[in-house]
């Protein structure tokens, strides 16, 4: 499975930013899909995953209520659409795939991951 991440950039505080993930390489319907940052010096933690069929979502607490995941199958794409964004929110997204139908919260849990995007967000 190949993924690739777009979408990051540099964005206020209170801004909104909206990352894609392209997949490739297997049957997207039949991966569970999840979003991972990490920040400079700090270890890479869990921000949301989605099931097969998107009938399940998961979140961070960190991110519960401003972050919202979530796929277009037909498009083999998953999104990550980031409001009420603060400086604490700076990191590099990865996305990760599993495959299975509804992956768990460590990286351990994820076989195929991209390159990353950087999100900047500026106080």
């Amino acid at each position: 499975v190949q993924l690739v991440e777009s979408g990051g950039g540099l964005v206020q505080a209170g801004g909104s930013l909206r990352l894609s993930c392209a997949a490739s390489g297997r049957t997207f319907s039949r991966l569970a899909m999840a979003w991972f940052r990490q920040a400079p010096g700090k270890l890479r933690e869990f921000v949301a995953t989605i099931s097969w069929s998107a009938g399940s979502s998961y979140y961070a607490d960190s991110v519960k209520g401003r972050f919202t995941i979530s796929r277009d199958n037909a498009k083999s794409t998953v999104y990550l659409q980031m409001t009420s964004l603060k400086p604490e929110d700076t990191a590099n997204y990865y996305c990760a795939a599993s495959e299975v139908e509804v992956a768990g919260r460590t990286e351990y849990d994820y076989q195929y991951w991209g390159q990353g995007t950087q999100v900047t967000v500026s106080s």
